[in-house]
């Protein structure tokens, strides 16, 4: 008989060399863990569909269109987008957080706690005085990160194939410069 799989079992997912140039499969997906109490959900294919920057409304902003990953069973939480693959547990403790690259340029080397506090997932970079943080508002996710405010709508579950969703091409140019997700 087979063991079933949990998060404890699927290996830690990485971004390959250079990042990922099409959509990987689901690294959960065989996972049927609930997500943790207390924690948002996130899970999903998710695009981007407004973003404001000082509270204004910045519709020509490279992040309209973006669309990520966000795999969550038990603590943890992969995110995938952009060519990264950010796979993490939401215990606030640097040694289980995320330890990759940024998306900027996807060879700088990363290291992110990450948590759920009140219902929003937090991450916390090593050695930088900001956080990333993610939930939910209605039906959508809010996406506050360092300059902008963004509104995703929901495409599909995470365990989706992403040949399956149509097109999921990441069109924003976050994937230039800005950094972890």
């Amino acid at each position: 008989m087979t063991e079933p799989t949990t998060i404890d079992t699927v290996p830690v997912a990485r971004t390959p060399p250079g990042g990922w140039r099409s959509w990987p499969p689901p690294i959960l997906a065989g996972c049927h863990e609930p997500a943790t109490a207390g924690a948002p959900d996130l899970d999903g294919y998710w695009r981007t569909v407004s973003v404001e920057v000082d509270g204004a409304d910045a519709p020509a902003h490279p992040a309209i269109g973006h669309v990520q990953r966000i795999e969550q069973r038990g603590d943890r939480i992969v995110v995938t987008g952009g060519g990264i693959i950010h796979d993490m547990r939401c215990d606030g403790t640097l040694e289980r957080g995320v330890h990759d690259v940024a998306e900027f340029d996807k060879t700088t080397t990363i290291d992110v706690a990450a948590s759920y506090e009140n219902g929003v997932h937090v991450l916390r970079p090593r050695g930088a005085p900001i956080e990333v943080r993610r939930r939910r508002d209605g039906e959508h996710l809010v996406w506050e990160y360092i300059g902008f405010t963004a509104r995703l709508e929901h495409l599909a579950p995470s365990a989706t194939d992403p040949s399956e969703i149509g097109d999921v091409t990441d069109v924003a140019a976050l994937g230039t410069g800005n950094g972890d997700r």
